[in-house]
């Protein structure tokens, strides 16, 4: 018995009609006929009763037909999974990074089992904006990203799972006057000193403005940076003083051998979230296996939806 028979099958059992059949299929009528033929001489029963005016099942018909749906759907559900087990052997997964994520989220240990799982699977690894990525995401120019944004705020077709967040820190020099201070408003930070962004467009950029903006304050844009350990480190030297999330601090205190302090901010809502966005009408097996693993690792719980 052969699936392309069932099909056949199905086909004419669904349509009553061997001619409706026959068009679906792109075969000449005689020749699907005669393979129905074939069908029924290898089942010893006769699936349809054929007259000028109509085509009918069978009891034989009637008990197949469900039978074979049920044979052709496992036969398309196989394929697919062998056809998706072959794109996690091999390809590219375009991966975009924000530099700042979250200390939940163990980005190194997710792309070293990934790959170890997967070894056919390279990566190519974008930095960039939160905006750039986004928008590389919704068009197609990557696969997943890992971005600073809320999963409110997600774009219409872009899916966001929000991984966790970190609490955004003043940092400034070791000899400033703030220095000492464990907890301040942002207030406090003099108006009249050097407020150094990180590029506009960032995630971090949008938080720490909105941050301001809930003190009632707009710092002037004095200067920006393209790296947020240039910003520390540029703080440090008492050039200006800056925020960031508590993450960016690789090493408290310290940053190339100049010293500063990481003060926190009192107000409760300056956190920096980090999501994993993805198109769900452009998923790879590759990208769905990625992004299902890395939701895991950051909270245990997140699952991958692909429904838009």
């Amino acid at each position: 018995m052969e699936i392309r028979h069932l099909r056949y099958f199905v086909s004419v059992a669904e349509n009553m009609s061997f001619t409706k059949a026959a068009a679906q299929h792109y075969v000449a009528q005689s020749a699907l006929s005669q393979q129905i033929s074939r069908l029924e001489s290898e089942l010893g029963s006769a699936l349809f009763y054929r007259s000028t005016r109509a085509v009918t099942l069978t009891e034989a018909g009637e008990v197949l037909l469900p039978l074979a749906q049920r044979i052709i759907a496992d036969a398309e559900n196989a394929k697919m999974e062998m056809e998706a087990l072959t794109g996690l052997r091999r390809g590219t997964l375009r991966l975009g990074l924000i530099q700042a994520p979250a200390t939940s989220i163990d980005m190194l240990g997710v792309m070293g089992e990934f790959h170890d799982r997967y070894p056919g699977i390279r990566f190519q690894v974008t930095e960039g904006t939160t905006t750039e990525m986004v928008e590389a995401v919704a068009g197609g120019g990557l696969d997943v990203a890992l971005v600073g944004l809320a999963a409110a705020e997600a774009p219409p077709g872009v899916r966001c799972v929000e991984l966790g967040s970190e609490p955004l820190v003043a940092i400034v020099s070791a000899k400033h006057p703030l220095a000492g201070r464990r907890r301040i408003a942002l207030t406090e930070l003099a108006e009249d000193e050097q407020f150094i962004h990180f590029r506009d467009g960032s995630g971090l950029r949008r938080r720490v403005e909105d941050a301001f903006a809930r003190a009632g304050l707009n710092p002037a844009v004095t200067f920006e940076m393209g790296l947020i350990t240039d910003m520390v480190e540029l703080a440090a030297r008492n050039v200006g003083v800056t925020v960031v999330p508590s993450t960016a601090l690789t090493r408290a205190g310290e940053i190339n051998g100049v010293r500063f302090a990481a003060i926190a901010l009192n107000d409760d809502q300056a956190r920096h979230p980090v999501s994993i966005v993805y198109n769900p009408a452009r998923l790879s097996s590759a990208a769905e296996a990625f992004t299902s693993e890395f939701a895991r690792r950051a909270n245990g719980s997140a699952q991958l939806i692909t429904d838009s």
